[in-house]
């Protein structure tokens, strides 16, 4: 039983080094998550908002990415689908990389 209880204590000080390694990503991510807890619960929406549309009033190709999370976090995918379609390329390649850069992290730091 003690083993069990070191074995999530090593796995947890791995996730715990690897978010100090990333700092500034893991911020980012704790800011948007915060943000979409906010918007999806309590209707605030302190989301940053595409300074390409609020700039040249023209739609980026991420424009509508948030959305179309939280859409999926709903698995309402027509939904997101109709947000923005390159949702379906942008989450799981960004799920993809940070997995495989975390096993890398895990791999180096045994």
């Amino acid at each position: 039983m003690e083993n069990k209880s070191k074995k999530n204590n090593i796995s947890l000080s791995i996730i715990f080094a690897y978010l100090k390694r990333h700092y500034l990503l893991s911020l980012l991510a704790l800011y948007y998550f915060t943000g979409i807890i906010l918007y999806v619960f309590a209707k605030i929406d302190i989301l940053i908002p595409c300074l390409w549309y609020k700039i040249f009033n023209v739609k980026c190709p991420g424009c509508g990415l948030t959305r179309a999370f939280i859409h999926l976090l709903s698995f309402d995918f027509s939904a997101a689908w109709d947000a923005n379609p390159l949702i379906f390329i942008v989450f799981p390649l960004i799920s993809f990389l940070l997995i495989r850069d975390f096993v890398i992290f895990v791999k180096h730091n045994k």
